[in-house]
């Protein structure tokens, strides 16, 4: 069995997206704090990812606990983005060919999640632009 939870730490230390589309489900489904429904499809999956890694990467964004089992895996980390320490969890769920099926990120606190929602919008939108 393939695990990816070693190549999605090299997806957000490098900020390797190539890398990002070559683990990722053409049918997985993001779940996103900051969006009401979930996500589905490899292209719009990628766009939210990346947008976080930019997003999370600008602050001092680090993995402190991983819980890995079998397909699923748990990863808490933590970042300080404008004097808000945030904490969260990716729930990163993937098929025996090891490509990622679902990708779940839960943040607290509130203000946090009102933070990340802001500066995800704003990273979303100049994506779009680029596009």
């Amino acid at each position: 069995m393939n695990e990816p939870v070693s190549k999605w730490h090299e997806v957000v230390k490098n900020r390797d997206y190539n890398l990002l589309t070559e683990i990722l489900h053409k049918d997985v489904i993001f779940y996103s704090p900051v969006v009401y429904s979930p996500q589905r499809g490899k292209d719009i999956t990628l766009k939210y990812l990346a947008a976080a890694s930019e997003v999370f990467n600008s602050s001092n964004f680090k993995y402190i606990k991983e819980i890995n089992n079998q397909n699923l895996a748990s990863l808490e980390f933590t970042l300080t983005i404008e004097d808000t320490e945030i904490n969260g969890i990716d729930l990163i769920s993937w098929d025996d060919a090891g490509l990622i099926t679902e990708f779940k990120v839960f943040i607290r606190p509130l203000q946090g999640v009102n933070l990340i929602h802001k500066l995800m919008q704003q990273m979303l939108d100049n994506f779009k632009n680029v596009s």
